[in-house]
C-alpha cells in the first residue's frame, strides 16, 4: 500500500503512477483508491501526472463524440444499397 511507512517517496510515486490510469477510471478497490488519493494529496508531481491523464482522457472522450456528416452517412448507405442490388 502507498500509505505504508516502509515505502520511500520514490517507491510510493512508482506505485501511484503504475495505478493512476486504473484510479482515473474507477477500477481500483476502495483501499487502493484511497491510498492513491492520499498520495496525490501530498505529491505535486503525481498530482500533475493525474491532471494530465484526466485532461487527455477527457479530450479523447470528446473527440469520440464527433459524428460523421449526415451527407457522408447517406453516401455510404447508398453505396451499400447499390452493391447489394448488384449482387441480386
Amino acid at each position: 500500500m502507498i500509505g505504508e511507512a516502509q515505502e520511500t517517496p520514490d517507491k510510493a510515486c512508482e506505485k501511484a503512477r503504475r495505478e493512476l490510469e486504473e484510479y482515473m477510471h474507477g477500477e481500483l478497490c476502495a483501499e487502493d483508491a484511497s491510498d492513491i488519493r492520499a498520495h496525490l494529496d501530498g505529491c505535486q508531481e503525481c498530482r500533475d501526472e493525474h491532471t494530465v491523464g484526466v485532461t487527455l482522457s477527457s479530450a479523447l472522450k470528446d473527440a469520440c463524440k464527433e459524428a460523421a456528416p449526415e451527407q457522408l452517412r447517406d453516401r455510404i448507405l447508398d453505396a451499400i444499397r447499390e452493391a447489394q442490388a448488384g449482387h441480386n
